[in-house]
């Protein structure tokens, strides 16, 4: 393990050496050490097995340099980086690299300089970045009882599966610049997403739970949720193709926000002119009751932050108020690219994640962190049930994409779980699973919406690093296709 005193330690020597070299104007370093520990939950009734998995952990250090040269009348900058190595060597190999790579870029203004004073300090859990294999393989234990004791107790012990996984993620990384940052951070996250299926019944279920400290993670509750959610939807049934007023819970939100939504709203998009929003800043694009912010500074939440990558200070970016388009996630690069007289975006989505966590090998790229979405009037999941009145209640989706390009705005899912039909204003019989696939538009959905629940729920989906704090919303007319209608 690598302290954080000895990546601040390396930032500091790093910037003394690039300082020497005349043809350099301004340089940013960055370390980092990521451990993310993965406990693998296999279970299955019908066949021997070991239940939970032994932990595997991908950790990785090392060293990134971004630097400014000149070189005659122009101004280039490369980037360049090394893996495992904070010393003096590892220092020149990545100034070297830095320099080999080099390029002229018009777009590229200078780097970032500090503004603001970090929201969060020490909000990390100690346990966490000392927690043993045996305790992290006991989180998977808690995931997998939760949901056979559920199962059992609702009758079922043959044809089971449970799956899923409890992770681990820590972090630790420091930046220096020239321009004046000087700056570290530690984060610690859990998460548990678990999956029961009952194979006789042709049924699955879902449940997760996220947290940053161990006294607030709740992986049996993952377990137990996932096993209810399966016993809830035996004997679903299938309906035909056509236009149905839906009510989206947390997870169909995020997936939706994550895959569709949020990658529409940062300013690397609208670089590309790859956005449905393209040239819409300022308008009404949406429904008034809708609220759509990025906030990395919410204590507790997973997705929070104390500084991005580039050494910025996490806070609240207004996407969407009160149905207007307001603004764009963005990085120091694209902030100064797109500032006008009219618009100054701030740089609070610079990050450099890879698999396992903050990467020093990446250049910052933007990411969301904590997504929330609210409304201006909202209300209960009864109401919003009796609002739609005759409908489909969307639990679960998966494989959620943009077709036809991102700026078109049109996506399509599968409900894969969880998800039931409405009948005079309440949960009636369950929906079958993998029978139906959503084909809408973003912007349909977002003009669309009835109602949105108080209640909300932090929420993350497969291979996302943000979290959404996403309500249930209810939507008029939403596409639905039968895809197995010549099955039984």
């Amino acid at each position: 393990m690598i302290k954080t005193e000895d990546l601040q330690t390396a930032v500091a020597d790093a910037l003394k050496q690039i300082k020497k070299q005349k043809d350099v104007i301004d340089a940013e370093v960055f370390a980092s050490w990521n451990d993310l520990i993965t406990i693998r939950v296999n279970y299955t009734s019908d066949i021997p097995c070991n239940g939970v998995h032994e932990p595997k952990s991908i950790q990785s250090y090392g060293l990134g340099i971004l630097v400014t040269f000149k070189r005659g009348n122009r101004v280039e900058t490369g980037f360049g980086s090394v893996t495992n190595d904070l010393t003096k060597e590892g220092i020149i190999e990545a100034l070297a690299k830095a320099r080999k790579n080099r390029v002229c870029d018009p777009d590229f203004r200078t780097l970032p300089e500090p503004i603001d004073t970090p929201a969060l300090t020490n909000y990390h859990d100690k346990r966490v970045m000392q927690i043993s294999a045996k305790d992290s393989v006991g989180l998977g234990w808690k995931a997998l009882d939760g949901a056979l004791k559920t199962l059992r107790g609702g009758g079922h012990r043959k044809t089971i599966i449970v799956g899923g996984d409890v992770t681990i993620q820590r972090e630790r990384m420091a930046i220096k610049t020239t321009k004046g940052i000087d700056d570290f951070d530690e984060t610690t996250t859990l998460t548990a997403n678990i999956t029961a299926m009952i194979e006789n019944k042709n049924v699955k279920g879902t449940g997760w739970s996220t947290g940053t400290h161990l006294k607030t993670f709740d992986p049996e509750t993952a377990g137990k949720d996932a096993a209810v959610s399966a016993m809830r939807t035996i004997g679903g049934k299938k309906i035909k193709s056509g236009k149905y007023n839906v009510v989206f819970s947390n997870q169909p939100v995020t997936d939706i926000t994550s895959n569709v939504l949020i990658p529409s709203l940062d300013l690397s998009s609208v670089n590309a002119s790859n956005t449905p929003f393209l040239g819409m800043l300022g308008q009404e694009i949406v429904s008034h009751n809708l609220n759509i912010y990025d906030d990395g500074s919410i204590k507790g939440e997973i997705g929070s932050k104390k500084i991005t990558c580039e050494g910025m200070p996490t806070g609240r970016t207004d996407l969407i108020k009160n149905g207007t388009l307001t603004g764009f996630l963005s990085n120091s690069y694209y902030a100064q690219k797109f500032k006008n007289n009219l618009y100054n975006p701030m740089p609070r989505n610079g990050f450099r994640y890879s698999t396992n966590g903050r990467d020093y090998k990446n250049r910052a790229d933007i990411s969301p962190t904590n997504v929330i979405i609210e409304g201006g009037r909202e209300t209960t999941r009864g109401n919003l049930l009796k609002q739609v009145n005759n409908g489909v209640y969307i639990g679960r989706i998966w494989y959620t994409y943009a077709i036809n390009g991102l700026a078109m705005g049109d996506f399509t899912g599968t409900i894969i779980a969880d998800s039931f039909l409405i009948k005079d204003g309440k949960i009636s019989r369950p929906l079958k699973p993998n029978t139906v696939r959503i084909n809408a538009n973003i912007k349909h959905i977002l003009n669309n919406i009835i109602g949105i629940t108080k209640k909300k729920r932090s929420t993350l989906v497969w291979g996302s690093r943000e979290v959404v704090i996403a309500p249930e919303i209810a939507v008029s007319n939403v596409q639905l296709d039968n895809v197995t209608g010549f099955l039984a």
